[in-house]
């Protein structure tokens, strides 16, 4: 099978590189600043990690290389601002927003929507970062040179927010994975829950969603689509064309992970619809270091980044599964025992969500 080699060398690449090890499949995650002649890239298939890069040599020299998968849809998705555009025109449902151009704008900008905005950063911006919560008087506060670098949005009342991962292969075939149910705090992903058959509805509506959007695109791999749950409908934030954080759960609850099932669809391989094995909870380790005590929990999965630990850094996950949800809720009791009390209020949301 051909070799993969994926821009950038986080732990998104790091998992990819794991899953292909049993396929026999070659992965190589790659730093940005990689000097082009030490990667394999002339005989490989070329994804990414991650949706925008900075110019370096090496990312001269894949950004026009044939086997670079997808590679004229990352500008696209990477910039919000054509990302809200081709929501607009597939007239997907998404929250209400303009550009900011000037401090001029703001009194027309809580006329028109509402006096609660949330202020994005076209680029980047993500885990809290590069996004502000604003209601009038607050403007005054943001910084002046984010005037033309960002958009704004209506601030949604939503009930819930869930995230649908999915893949599709170059002959237009898509499958997906159940909705997942996500809780964020301070902008950041703290903890997420995946139930099989359920949702029905919702479900539907957001795979007919996400078809639209990978089938306009001609996508081939993983996308992850944010969505708000108003109501009885969905409401599109964002979409990652690549492998997510609230599909990490698939690792140890589906027959085919995530990471797995994006290789399987940029090499071209048989890409089955996975079977979802149990409810899953996925739990964020966010700036904690490891404890080897989570290991005497017979549940806990631990995924670990081998990353620095710092404040608000993402070095690893834990996974839980099992079909007897009291059993999975139990061990979630448990397992807040051995966390800190930044995770308390996720592991309660999650046995709740278990219910």
């Amino acid at each position: 099978m051909k070799p993969v080699c994926v821009l950038g060398n986080g732990q998104l690449g790091r998992m990819l590189r794991q899953a292909g090890e049993p396929l026999g499949i070659a992965v190589y995650p790659i730093g940005l600043n990689a000097e082009p002649e030490s990667v394999p890239y002339q005989s490989s298939i070329i994804t990414a990690e991650i949706e925008r890069w900075p110019e370096t040599d090496l990312t001269r020299e894949l950004a026009h290389h044939s086997t670079f998968i997808n590679r004229d849809i990352f500008p696209q998705l990477a910039d919000r601002l054509p990302q809200k555009q081709l929501l607009d025109s597939l007239e997907l449902a998404t929250a209400p927003w303009k550009v900011l151009a000037d401090p001029n704008q703001w009194p027309q900008l809580f006329n028109e929507l509402g006096d609660f905005i949330i202020v994005k950063r076209r680029t980047g911006g993500y885990d809290g970062r590069g996004q502000w919560r604003i209601r009038p008087g607050d403007d005054a506060e943001l910084p002046p040179e984010i005037y033309g670098e960002c958009i704004v949005e209506q601030g949604i009342p939503f009930s819930g927010e869930v995230s649908l991962v999915g893949a599709r292969n170059a002959q237009g075939k898509s499958v997906f994975y159940p909705l997942t149910h996500n809780l964020h705090q301070e902008g950041i992903l703290r903890t997420s829950v995946a139930l099989p058959n359920s949702h029905h509805q919702l479900q539907q509506q957001a795979e007919k969603m996400l078809s639209i959007i990978m089938d306009h695109l001609n996508y081939i791999g993983v996308m992850a689509m944010e969505c708000f749950i108003v109501g009885n409908d969905l409401l599109i934030n964002e979409l990652a064309p690549r492998v997510h954080n609230s599909g990490h759960w698939t690792q140890n609850g589906a027959s085919i992970s995530q990471f797995e099932l994006h290789l399987r669809a940029i090499l071209d391989l048989p890409m089955p619809q996975p079977e979802i094995l149990a409810p899953s909870v996925m739990v964020n380790l966010i700036g904690t270091e490891i404890n080897p005590e989570w290991l005497s929990l017979p549940l806990v999965r631990l995924h670990w980044y081998d990353k620095e630990v710092r404040s608000m850094r993402k070095v690893g996950h834990l996974n839980l599964v099992h079909s007897d949800r009291d059993i999975l809720r139990a061990a979630l009791q448990t397992l807040s025992s051995l966390l800190p009390e930044e995770y308390q209020t996720g592991l309660k949301w999650a046995q709740d969500k278990l219910n």
